[in-house]
């Protein structure tokens, strides 16, 4: 039984090798293959791995989808499609990137992604009008500790994550890596943020890390530099970690 139990275990934080391509992406092919997804965005594709990261998520047709952060919709064209029309997807803004005089949420104006709500608000909120299957936030929870993208409590945002979400809710974090021990400072210089650190906020508020994916590990990636570094970018080792709330939880 004990051994039962460990291969279960070993299993579930197994790295997703091997799991590219037809196999993966069949059931995101129409998200993916949208006409009104921009050409940036399809080109981004094979480095960004959309495809592994809704399976490895558990997205599905129904789910309630809280997106944290949504910059130009990459990710959430693709999770409208993903959850099609019986799901529904609430796109949040950090009201401290909006432009004076942009209209927020143009790019998913026109009735398109009818199943897309997008709000503006201060920088942490995590409330939506529906309990969530899932919250996700990619390449943007170090954001969270950079003083001035808004004054962000990030053990209070993971604990409104952990209430905005239903029991047996996922929480989706993937970000890039950062050196062992990086301070704030680091943090805002260098836009990583430590695996580690992120664990151990996360499970803080009550979650359990129920899996970790690798399809985006990098070893080649130099942890000193900045992601938008010319030597790195597009390429920087990132991490995706799935915590769930559990069920036993309200």
């Amino acid at each position: 039984m004990r051994r039962s139990i460990l291969l279960a275990a070993a299993a579930l934080l197994m790295p997703l090798a091997g799991v590219a391509g037809a196999k993966v992406a069949a059931p995101f092919a129409a998200a993916l293959a949208d006409p009104a997804r921009p050409a940036e965005d399809k080109a981004a594709d094979a480095l960004r791995l959309p495809a592994e990261t809704l399976a490895f998520a558990g997205v599905r047709p129904g789910m309630i989808v809280g997106e944290f952060y949504p910059g130009g919709g990459y990710f959430t064209r693709l999770l409208s499609g993903a959850v099609g029309p019986r799901g529904h997807v609430y796109a949040m803004e950090n009201q401290n990137w909006i432009k004076p005089g942009e209209a927020p949420g143009v790019p998913f104006a026109g009735g398109r992604y009818g199943n897309v709500s997008y709000t503006v608000a201060a920088f942490g909120t995590a409330a939506f009008p529906v309990k969530l299957d899932l919250a996700w936030i990619t390449q943007n929870y170090h954001d969270l500790k950079i003083a001035k993208y808004g004054n962000a409590d990030t053990a209070a945002f993971n604990r409104a994550v952990f209430a905005a979400l239903k029991p047996g809710g996922t929480f989706l974090v993937l970000d890039h890596e950062a050196p062992a021990g990086t301070t704030l400072a680091q943090i805002e210089k260098l836009h990583r943020i430590e695996r580690a650190q992120v664990v151990r906020e996360v499970t803080a508020a009550g979650f359990r890390l129920a899996g970790e994916a690798r399809f985006l590990r990098r070893p080649a990636d130099d942890h000193t530099l900045v992601i938008f570094d010319p030597k790195v970018r597009g390429h920087t080792d990132q991490y995706v970690l799935k915590f769930v709330k559990p069920r036993s939880a309200k």
